[in-house]
């Protein structure tokens, strides 16, 4: 009886495949992005990144400033989200 009903759920569900193929895609691509938004090496080059365009004068010390908050709160969504 299991195989009979877990045929006819195949069948009936097929043409669904595709939707929940979709599903698992958008579902890897932003637990990728979640886990390089907060990576701390790539937070540490933004960080360079910040002060190279501070010290060029591209930026101003209040934007430098507020970049660099903002980078913070990345790393600390990470240990917050760790444990």
């Amino acid at each position: 009886m299991g195989l009979i009903s877990g045929l006819v759920t195949g069948v009936v569900t097929w043409p669904l495949a595709p939707v929940r193929g979709v599903v698992w895609v958008a579902e890897q691509i932003e637990q990728e992005a979640a886990r390089q938004w907060t990576d701390p090496a790539l937070v540490e080059t933004e960080l360079e990144n910040v002060a190279a365009r501070r010290a060029a004068g591209e930026i101003s010390e209040a934007e430098a400033e507020e970049l660099e908050e903002e980078l913070v709160q990345r790393l600390l969504q990470r240990g917050g989200s760790d444990g």
